[in-house]
């Protein structure tokens, strides 16, 4: 048996995997490792430094806020306070605007969720003349921006006597809520399995049951997704609600932003009625956070 002496000294093919995948195993090992956990936990707090500090700001008085730096809680915590709430909720436009944002955001998401998720399915599964390029027309709608809109919509609601209502505020969110619900749960249902619906239509299930029964169920999680998309855009919305609000159906965004203009830095307002603002929509966030993961991922998985 004879032996090339060019390959002496030379690693065969299968010490060259193992190598690599000793490799690869070390560099999965590394990024797994306590170190990047570490990593991610201080890019986390930082994340969460503007939050906390705007909490903070909001439980100190007006002059521990003027001489010095949130931080400095941390030291004297005795400045904490909530006084600053208990004005809060004593100043009525605040506690108003608060209540507005709520039956803005809430009827406007669940209208677009309930319309998009009829029309999702529609478009996914139903035969009807044309469907394609209505679904085409509902997408192109997609890259229309909300600017463009604002005058005209504003005029013939102002005709028709919407203008400066909360329905008005309402109907605008839904109608340029609906294109991108649309998009998302019609694709989403398409890629249930046809099987599974001609067996529900075979034991007598309608299109009513059928979508109440099989689709919403396994919908779940991109309907929740966009659930959590639609209220966090109307709950934070600023533009609409100028343009479209008065001063007794403004939402709280649109009232911080008067409190500023009208008494200049009175934070002893502002922090709580911002942290406010801000911590509702974190907490739906949260609660459906594990919804929002799995419609994020589903598509990946499938």
């Amino acid at each position: 048996m004879t032996t090339d002496a060019g390959t002496l000294g030379k690693p065969g093919p299968v010490e060259v995997v193992k190598a690599r995948e000793s490799l690869g195993e070390r560099l999965a090992g590394i990024v797994s490792g306590g170190l990047v956990r570490v990593f991610l936990i201080v890019v986390g707090l930082f994340w969460l430094v503007p939050t906390i500090g705007l909490l903070l700001s909001s439980l100190r008085s007006p002059e521990d806020m003027s001489a010095s730096g949130w931080w400095k809680v941390f030291s004297q915590p005795s400045q904490l306070t909530f006084h600053s709430y208990k004005t809060l909720l004593e100043n009525s436009d605040i506690t108003s605007s608060l209540w507005n944002t709520v039956l803005i955001t809430v009827p406007a998401t669940i209208l677009v969720v309930v319309i998009g998720s009829l029309a999702g399915y529609a478009f996914a599964w139903m035969e009807f003349p044309g469907r394609d390029w209505w679904f085409l027309g509902v997408v192109s709608l997609l890259v229309v921006p909300v600017q463009v809109a604002l005058i005209p919509i504003a005029q013939l609601f102002g005709k028709i006597g919407l203008f400066g209502t909360i329905f008005g505020v309402i109907l605008f969110h839904v109608g340029y809520g609906l294109p991108f619900a649309v998009f998302l749960l019609r694709n989403f249902f398409a890629e249930i399995p046809r099987e599974l619906l001609e067996a529900a239509r075979l034991d007598g299930a309608g299109e009513l049951r059928l979508f109440a029964r099989v689709v919403m169920p396994l919908g779940g999680p991109a309907i929740a997704s966009l659930g959590i998309f639609q209220f966090l855009w109307v709950w934070n919305d600023m533009l609409v609600a100028l343009v479209f609000t008065k001063s007794s159906t403004q939402p709280i965004t649109v009232a911080l932003q008067t409190q500023v203009r009208q008494f200049g830095n009175n934070i002893d307002v502002l922090a709580p009625g911002a942290f406010i603002s801000m911590v509702i929509p974190l907490a739906v966030f949260f609660a459906f956070q594990r919804q929002f993961v799995s419609g994020v991922m589903a598509g990946a998985v499938k």
